[in-house]
């Protein structure tokens, strides 16, 4: 199957939701009425929100009940228009990013810094999402490695650590040393220290990985870290807001967070676990110099004396109110309850994908769980799966998918109709001949065509993605 037959199926999916509603390629002479314009919001809402509020993605939307929902957006219209940019304006907005650092910093262990060394604390900042966190860190620890005469900083991470990375090199100038994970998808430790030179200035690992759902060995990385006198930044993106409540109800979490000396920065989304809006997430640092490298400051522009501390200047101060409320509102007591059906109904599914013949769960994960074969072509049981409403995430090397569990799937009945319409999907796979629509001619295509030829078309992808 072509590039072409694969972006032709990607116009097809598009199509629907672009034609159910008036297209626009410029602003209108005369202004829509405000009622007009919100039904045409709504139409498209209605298209759209079955399929995730049924239970039927995963993860991508980390939804903490219809009432909460609300309330978020109660929070953010109240602060709509305010802007951390200008805290002359917009103190309030100084308290709630300042309080979010410090709530999510305790939540990880902040608090065992200042027992290590007195008058250290956990520092950080509330960024747009992880992606923005993960590049946060990656260029403090550049700018650290820079002051210290280091011209080519290295970071050492595992094939699986989020792709966010990858982007944080190609941006920053940074060289990612990749190194290989073990048969449980975690971070193979003497891979780790192979990898490490006399530029490496900081080791990655994730809590857990996004492809597999598997925690690195962080308290190894941390202390090989420490020794070296380097930065060990963890990615706690999509566990950060789950695991530690995980681990109190007794699941196996191995310590990840700041009670570890050689632990020196995390990244972790408030919303996604935290049930806060999109999209707002937290880089936490354990020192204020760290920090201070991930900030921005210009003292001789023409405009004035500027300092920012995050990627962007003007940032949407109402994400952070509503941050700030969703972690007031759900509380402690919440996020333990919330991970307590999130990990059962893991739990449950996990056992169901083992009793399909031919399907296997990708080494031992607490909530993201990665399904492959021997047998079977998965990414056609993926394919099968999207036809009956499913939005699962492809995987390769090895060629897997997998859902990320949320509270959509503890829902009564979720996760047994995920389960029957998996061991119905592998049937069909059984039985039919393959098929060139679908996902499974892409990811195959990925696993043995040039690496230049795949760019080229997930390049030609994002085109599609912005006609009108």
């Amino acid at each position: 199957m072509s590039g072409e037959d694969i972006l032709g199926q990607l116009e097809r999916q598009l199509k629907p939701y672009r034609d159910s509603v008036e297209t626009f390629d410029r602003i209108p002479a005369h202004g829509r009425s405000r009622q007009e314009i919100l039904s045409l919001l709504d139409a498209l809402r209605r298209l759209e929100e079955p399929r995730w509020r049924q239970g039927y993605a995963s993860g991508a939307v980390y939804h903490g009940g219809e009432e909460h929902a609300e309330f978020l957006a109660e929070a953010y219209a109240l602060h709509a228009h305010d802007n951390p940019l200008h805290p002359d304006l917009w103190p309030s907005s100084t308290k709630f990013e300042a309080e979010v650092v410090a709530m999510t910093a305790r939540m990880l262990s902040g608090d065992e810094v200042g027992r290590h060394r007195r008058g250290a604390k956990v520092v950080g900042a509330v960024s747009t999402g992880g992606t923005e966190s993960i590049l946060l860190a990656m260029l403090a620890y550049r700018d650290w490695g820079r002051a210290r005469g280091i011209a080519q900083p290295e970071v050492v991470a595992p094939v699986t650590a989020h792709a966010a990375f990858r982007k944080a090199a190609h941006y920053f100038g940074l060289r990612l040393v990749d190194v290989p994970v073990d048969e449980n998808f975690k971070a193979d430790i003497a891979g780790v220290k192979a990898a490490m030179t006399d530029a490496t200035v900081a080791l990655v690992g994730s809590a857990p990985s996004f492809p597999h759902g598997a925690i690195d060995p962080i308290p190894e990385m941390a202390s090989l870290a420490k020794e070296r006198g380097i930065g060990c930044h963890v990615d706690a993106c999509l566990g950060g807001f789950l695991l530690p409540w995980a681990e109190r109800l007794g699941y196996p979490v191995p310590t990840f967070d700041f009670r570890l000396p050689g632990v020196t920065s995390i990244s972790v989304d408030s919303h996604k676990y935290g049930y806060a809006a999109k999209g707002t997430s937290v880089v936490l640092y354990r020192s204020e110099e760290l920090f201070h490298h991930q900030c921005y400051a210009a003292t001789d522009w023409p405009g004035g004396l500027y300092a920012s501390s995050t990627l962007l200047g003007s940032r949407p101060g109402g994400l952070i109110a509503a941050a700030w409320a969703s972690l007031l509102a759900t509380g402690e007591e919440g996020y333990m309850a919330a991970a307590r059906d999130i990990l059962q109904a893991a739990d449950h599914i996990k056992a169901g994908v083992r009793a399909i013949p031919d399907l296997k769960v990708l080494g031992d994960p607490l909530f993201v769980v990665a399904i492959g074969s021997d047998n079977l072509d998965v990414y056609r049981v993926m394919d099968h799966m999207t036809a009956r409403g499913w939005s699962l995430n492809g995987l390769h090397r090895p060629a897997a998918f997998h859902i990320a569990v949320t509270r959509r799937h503890a829902e009564p009945g979720v996760a047994d109709r995920f389960l029957a319409d998996l061991a119905a999907c592998v049937e069909a796979v059984r039985q039919s001949p393959p098929s060139d629509e679908g996902m499974a001619p892409l990811y195959g295509l990925a696993a043995v065509a040039p690496g230049d030829l795949v760019q080229g078309l997930l390049e030609a992808y994002i085109d599609v993605l912005y006609e009108v």
